[in-house]
């Protein structure tokens, strides 16, 4: 067994020991893999690992080391979050688009990469949370020393002087300046560019509070006399600090849950192993073993999966047999069967025995990497609804601070003394309460959860307009063949006059073994899964559209439909009323014959899938009704949805025709969801309200329709149809907490219960309550990820 070259280590930032590592390179350097320091062959720390030796600068690096090997060999570029030249995105704004991180110009939140990787990057997280953290040291002293003086004989301010309001000042002053200088920054950037937003309220209020206790402490001589409240002048530091604290908190509350909201689409990406076994021939013809990254394995590269072990890549297995989970990528909970030529996709668990495969999709190829382009192509558009969200916030924050700057010459007008004093707490409370980023992410916060939950039942929606649609319908049209059916006929009787049924299946097999029709090779293999041989056959001949014929040992034998037997002159007798009895239960009948005398009735037939029946009951439950069109007999399409319940049936229906009968339907006011393969189908799949492509597990056409099932099962149409009404639901809820949220907070804040309570809303409660507002519909849209489907 060979192994490759170990990779360079990777860099770690810092190191274990008591000195800087040197981060030079060059010809010939030896490092310590753990903390990048320089070292020699002579140091007595050393490792053995996969054929190569590793030294270490000391104890505590080797250690490390040997505790987990990997994780200091994983070459830089593997190890990255985000892969170089990835461009960034706005969640509530998707239209905003750059090269690298930043804030959107618009709302001023901190842009998301838009290729979604398994390691999240935490950078902005990190720094709010810093900032909070910090902001919290100072605040939370300030705002104790500020309460503490309504407490009977507390009265600081009487007992200090003025130095009472300069410890104000300096423990107000590195939360409002640092930890809030983001908030200032982009409240800016937010009246430079026009787009108003929650930065531009915070950013006012704060000033607002800070700039005009800095001004009471420095220039009290300049303040009118109608601010002073029992001849002493009101500070605000505390509440310009706890806001500032405060909207970090739900800053970060808000980025932590927003990660949260594609933690669906990263657990898919971390289905695919880090490694593969790699087969490798030899100069001498021997096979050996090598263990790659997976960005190293190659299309044709023969791989060993072991069991326990995840596929890595798409392909097809060469030899060996086993049981495949899955259900992580299709929703289908029992294993797959898997043995020679059969297909495997990468991510999958092989639970049993080792398979060689053949690599035939690497990369961004994968049945895997194409789930994750289109989910993470898809939460990124906007539902039409969104658009509703948008003309609100357009106008919401010129009229916030429209009705502050009422406020406050309202209160200075009419307000009870000290009346500057009040006005000026109510406009700051009008501006902090205000928050449209909840407004904003009503919508795609709740996309974002509802795709990537249905990805991980295999229901992939190709943006939000299809998503919002889809909950609609009142009408699916399916094909019978592959989609009700399991698409591939199947031996179902064999009834023979007074003779051995396998006489009959193993003449009917032998003649077919020479025909090309399609339903020939089931015959030939249910002869061979009974154990019957081949006979030899002599004048074969094959009638197009009706059977075959041949001898063998010397007798004529016959096989075929009616139409055969009428032309041959012989009579059927009691197998005709035989045969028009297995029609009725959708069976393809085949008669045999031999010299000349009907004995025996084949019947075989596309079954109905396991899962079609429970599919069809719980698509009825969401009151959709069920319309079959079939390019099949009439008989046998009857048949089919009699068994299933399927009222309205459409047989011996030309693919060209389908795209009639959908533009019929949508004739008479109904919504129409077409399901289909996304090729044949492609007219009535873009004709109808919403396509559906019915995928196979490894080869779907994901372009073609606005839904997309992995699995190519009835059931996904339900799962996407309750997907879809749920989502929508949530998206609801979070606009009408977000509207009234804002109707009812805005003219609490701006004084609505002081005439009858003589409460006067605090700008630091306003600062909390426009916190929780974004995480309260952050959190509804995080509920959607444990939605059953």
């Amino acid at each position: 067994m060979t192994t490759p070259p170990a990779p360079s280590p990777a860099k770690t930032p810092g190191s274990c020991c008591s000195h800087d590592p040197a981060r030079g390179s060059g010809t010939g350097d030896l490092r310590d893999p753990v903390c990048n320091m320089k070292v020699t062959t002579d140091s007595p720390h050393h490792s053995h690992y996969h054929g190569q030796d590793f030294y270490f600068c000391n104890p505590r690096c080797l250690q490390k080391f040997e505790l987990d090997p990997e994780h200091y060999l994983v070459p830089a570029a593997e190890a990255a979050a985000v892969p170089a030249g990835t461009q960034y995105t706005c969640p509530m704004h998707p239209e905003i688009v750059q090269d690298g991180p930043g804030d959107c110009p618009i709302c001023g939140m901190a842009l998301e990469p838009m290729t979604i990787t398994a390691q999240q990057e935490d950078t902005e997280y990190l720094s709010m949370r810093r900032r909070f953290f910090i902001s919290l040291v100072f605040s939370l002293p300030l705002l104790l020393l500020t309460m503490t003086e309504m407490l009977p004989g507390a009265h600081w301010s009487h007992r200090f002087g003025s130095s009472y309001d300069w410890l104000q000042f300096l423990l107000a002053t590195p939360v409002v300046l640092w930890s809030g200088l983001p908030f200032f920054r982009l409240g800016l950037q937010s009246f430079a560019s026009r787009h108003l937003n929650m930065f531009s309220l915070i950013s006012i209020g704060v000033a607002a509070a800070y700039a005009f206790s800095l001004l009471a402490l420095l220039l009290p001589d300049l303040v009118p006399p109608s601010f002073r409240q029992d001849g002493a002048i009101p500070l605000y530091f505390e509440a310009a600090a706890v806001i500032v604290s405060l909207v970090l908190l739900g800053q970060v509350l808000e980025l932590r849950a927003r990660a949260r909201t594609t933690d669906a689409l990263r657990s898919l990406l971390r289905l695919a192993p880090e490694k593969a076994n790699r087969l490798v021939t030899a100069s001498d013809g021997s096979l050996s073993e090598e263990v790659v990254f997976l960005h190293a394995v190659q299309v044709g590269d023969k791989l060993r999966v072991k069991s326990g072990e995840k596929i890595p890549v798409d392909g097809n297995v060469l030899e060996g047999q086993s049981s495949v989970d899955e259900s992580m990528l299709t929703g289908e909970p029992l294993p797959v069967a898997k043995h020679k030529d059969s297909p495997v996709t990468g991510g999958t668990l092989n639970q049993s025995g080792t398979l060689v495969m053949v690599a035939e999709r690497v990369g961004n190829d994968t049945l895997l990497a194409r789930i994750v382009a289109l989910v993470n192509q898809s939460i990124r558009s906007r539902a039409p609804i969104q658009r509703l969200a948008d003309l609100v916030s357009s106008w919401f924050v010129p009229l916030v601070i429209v009705v502050a700057v009422l406020s406050f010459l309202l209160w200075w007008w009419l307000g009870p003394p000290p009346a500057l004093n009040h006005a000026l707490v109510a406009a700051i409370s009008v501006l902090i309460i205000a928050c449209p980023c909840a407004l904003g992410l009503a919508t795609p916060m709740s996309i974002m959860t509802g795709v990537g939950r249905g990805a991980r039942e295999g229901v992939l929606i190709k943006d939000a307009a299809a998503l919002e649609q889809l909950e609609k319908i009142d009408t699916l049209v399916v094909d019978k063949t592959g989609t009700l059916t399991e698409g591939r006929p199947s031996l179902e009787t064999v009834h023979a006059l007074n003779q051995d049924g396998n006489t009959a299946l193993q003449l009917a097999a032998s003649l077919d073994a020479l025909s090309s029709h399609p339903i020939a090779l089931t015959l030939v293999n249910a002869a061979k899964e009974k154990g019957l041989s081949l006979m030899a056959v002599a004048n074969f001949s094959e009638i197009a559209g009706a059977g075959v014929t041949g001898d063998i040992e010397g007798r004529r034998v016959h096989l075929g439909n009616e139409r055969l037997f009428r032309d041959a002159g012989i009579e059927l007798g009691v197998l005709a009323e035989e045969a028009r009895a297995l029609r009725t239960r959708g069976q393809t009948v085949m008669i045999v014959a031999r010299d000349g005398t009907p004995f025996a009735l084949i019947g075989v037939a596309d079954r109905i899938k396991d899962s079609t029946r429970e599919a069809v009951a719980a698509l009825k439950a969401e009151g959709i009704r069920l319309v079959m069109l079939t390019g099949d007999n009439r008989v046998t399409a009857d048949a089919v949805a009699r068994e299933l319940g399927i009222d309205v049936v459409h047989a011996e229906v030309h693919p060209e025709e389908k795209h009639r009968h959908v533009l019929e339907l949508q004739k008479e006011n109904r919504i129409v969801a077409m399901a289909g393969d996304g090729i044949n189908d492609a007219p009535a799949l873009a004709q109808a309200n919403i396509g559906i492509a019915m995928g196979n597990g490894t080869d779907i056409a994901m372009q073609s329709a606005g839904v997309v099932l992995v699995k190519g099962d009835l059931r996904g149409i339900a799962r996407a149809v309750r997907l879809s009404r749920s989502t929508m639901k949530n998206i609801r809820q979070n606009l009408f907490f977000a509207f009234v949220y804002n109707v009812v907070g805005v003219p609490l804040a701006a004084g609505l219960l002081y005439p009858f309570f003589g409460l006067l809303l605090s700008p630091m409660i306003a600062s909390l309550a426009m916190s929780l507002s974004s995480v309260s519909v952050i959190s509804n849209a995080l509920r959607l990820r444990n939605m059953e489907l």
